[in-house]
């Protein structure tokens, strides 16, 4: 099976425009979970594909689409921060795993200056396999200034046959000098049948698929994501009686993160349903008939606000989570 036939299909029909365009840099932008990142990487495949199908789009069996799904392609440079390299288990420059290993310091949480002069080091060099060189930089709001300017030139004129594709979650934080030198690209939020049917296309219940959906605010991948966990999508319907309960089991079973963002999406939805408004991220019928008044919730969410700035220190978890339990336990039996 061809590797794009893994894509969601407003995802597809993207990959199919973007194809046609004939720049040397697109920068893919959009909110967190709106697909652009697999997009990126199926232009990268599609560029380097040693037999493109007539439209294109890679073939997903030669030896660079298989060079490229086992991330060893000589000709195709992945820049992320060193943090999601290693969570999306990308390999890392041999000289920053041996500084990781000797524990001479901690993965980075920006695209390091060192790696991007190693990229345009790598655009200057001869292709291996014919196809020209791509790059991809994701996300590309993890440039700090020094990082950036170090890209500029070589993002403006590259040598040879180098293609970039820049992925955003947050492009107003590039340089304008950045953003100014590449065919930007605005994703577009698909619509929610389509969303539906291509979870249950995946094996996901109509009713998991609907409960997922709407928790992740009608975001694909956060809803794919929420659906494929058991503790994830029991939280869908059972958030609220679970806090009111005081019962931290279900929390304590995912990330400090993600406990905490679902207690912001409660928050949010008790604060919309206190003015008479729709909730976004639970149903109606699994949250309380009368809310809490509206100045606790305003305390609540200043302090979930408040925690999210820290959530990443190397608390306990297992105290940090009955703590946050025991605050929205307190806000919900007011």
């Amino acid at each position: 099976m061809s590797s794009q036939h893994h894509l969601p299909p407003w995802l597809q029909a993207d990959l199919q425009r973007l194809l046609r365009q004939s720049g040397h840099a697109l920068l893919l932008q959009g909110a967190g979970g709106m697909g652009q990142l697999a997009l990126g990487l199926a232009l990268m495949r599609a560029w380097l594909c040693e037999q493109p199908q007539a439209d294109g789009q890679a073939c997903g069996q030669c030896p660079s689409c298989h060079a490229l799904a086992v991330r060893a392609h000589a000709d195709a440079l992945v820049l992320m921060p060193e943090e999601e390299m290693l969570r999306q288990a990308w390999p890392l420059p041999d000289k920053a795993q041996r500084e990781l290993d000797e524990k001479k310091r901690k993965p980075s949480k920006e695209i390091r200056v060192d790696a991007m002069r190693d990229a345009v080091e790598f655009c200057q060099r001869t292709n291996a396999r014919g196809r020209g060189k791509a790059v991809l930089i994701y996300p590309a709001e993890a440039m700090n200034h020094i990082t950036a300017n170090t890209l500029l030139k070589t993002l403006e004129e590259p040598p040879g046959a180098v293609r970039f594709v820049l992925v955003s979650e947050a492009a107003h934080l590039l340089l304008p000098t950045i953003r100014s030198r590449c065919l930007s690209h605005a994703m577009q939020w698909p619509a929610p049948e389509q969303v539906l049917a291509w979870l249950q296309a995946q094996g996901i219940s109509a009713d998991a698929a609907q409960a997922s959906l709407r928790a992740a605010g009608n975001s694909p991948e956060q809803a794919l994501a929420i659906a494929q966990s058991p503790e994830n999508l029991a939280l869908c319907r059972k958030l609220p009686q679970v806090l009111k309960q005081g019962d931290a089991k279900t929390l304590q079973a995912l990330p400090a993160a993600q406990q905490l963002a679902w207690l912001q999406k409660l928050c949010h939805d008790l604060m919309c349903l206190s003015q008479g408004a729709a909730p976004r991220f639970f149903a109606a019928a699994d949250l309380p008939a009368k809310p809490p008044a509206l100045r606790l919730l305003g305390r609540w969410a200043k302090a979930l606000t408040q925690q999210a700035r820290s959530i990443e220190h190397p608390y306990n978890q297992g105290l940090m989570t009955e703590a946050l339990v025991a605050q929205a336990r307190s806000i919900l039996r007011t």
